[in-house]
């Protein structure tokens, strides 16, 4: 079986200057987890999840630093306060640059193994000039199992 057998062809993807309060409406609008992040050409640049988001709005904590014997304290950040000051900068400082990719005609057992290796639940499908054709999820996945092997085999 074939990435292409398995893969969404209808691929939501952002550019790099994309805010991060646009980013979070196409998470929201189109329920998704991932987005691939590409150039005006549909290259392949980089790949924001939702997990990248959850890291990169995380409140800072309350640090003391003691230099030499002056003491400093920086508070906590409360998560509203961070949401107001980070909402209008580019996705771009969040992405992922080094990524995994499949071919449409590479093996199935291809994306099995990185998604199970690295934990993943997205992987961008490209052609060979490293346009985005696709992606093919861990639910993308199941649901073809179910539906191709499992439901088919009964009949």
């Amino acid at each position: 079986m074939k990435i292409h057998d398995f893969m969404i062809t209808d691929v939501i993807s952002i550019q790099k200057d994309t805010t991060i309060k646009e980013l979070l409406k196409t998470f929201v609008e189109h329920k998704i987890g991932g987005v691939p992040v590409v150039d005006e050409d549909n290259h392949l640049i980089g790949m924001i999840s939702d997990g990248d988001i959850i890291r990169y709005l995380q409140p800072n904590g309350r640090t003391i630093y003691d230099a030499f014997s002056m003491v400093f304290i920086r508070e906590t950040e409360e998560l509203k306060q961070k949401v107001e000051t980070s909402i209008e900068r580019h996705s771009g400082g969040i992405m992922k640059k080094n990524i995994y990719t499949v071919r449409p005609d590479d093996e199935i057992e291809e994306a099995l193994t990185i998604l199970s290796r690295y934990h993943f639940k997205k992987i961008p499908v490209t052609d060979d000039s490293g346009r985005v054709v696709g992606v093919i999820s861990r639910g993308d996945i199941i649901r073809s199992i179910y539906n191709k092997v499992i439901t088919e085999s009964k009949d």
